[in-house]
């Protein structure tokens, strides 16, 4: 695995700060890790908040600490990665679901639940940008 440290960069994007690359993955590659405090479904309604990641139906992953690189990573309707679920471990892993080049800004569908609710209608995902040109 890539250290994270020396392969992903947080800077400027179309949707505000973003995670980008600054060495190449190729499809399939681990990128990152979402982490953060493991809290109950019930506590994550209680909180609130955009970083919040469900892993089923009883445990959250609140990933709102900067340590958090994964949390840099936008919305997009055309991701170039993925979240994978790990149900063994209870981790969150993004994978490349096609090269990245070095530069390029990683993202991910975050689901349409969390697309209607916060993002609808005013998507700035690249494809979204480009369509609406």
């Amino acid at each position: 695995m890539k250290s994270i440290h020396t392969s992903l960069q947080v800077k400027r994007a179309t949707a505000g700060l973003g995670l980008f690359a600054t060495t190449e993955f190729k499809k399939g590659d681990f990128i990152i890790e979402y982490t953060g405090e493991r809290i109950s479904d019930e506590e994550a309604n209680r909180r609130g908040g955009r970083y919040l990641f469900i892993l089923n139906k009883k445990n959250v992953i609140d990933g709102k600490g900067r340590e958090n690189k994964a949390r840099y990573i936008n919305h997009s309707c055309k991701p170039n990665a993925e979240a994978e679920f790990d149900e063994d471990d209870m981790k969150i892993r993004i994978l490349a679901r096609r090269l990245i080049k070095s530069g390029e800004e990683i993202t991910y569908d975050y689901g349409k639940e969390f697309w209607n609710e916060y993002i609808k209608p005013n998507c700035r995902c690249l494809k979204c940008k480009t369509t609406a040109l």
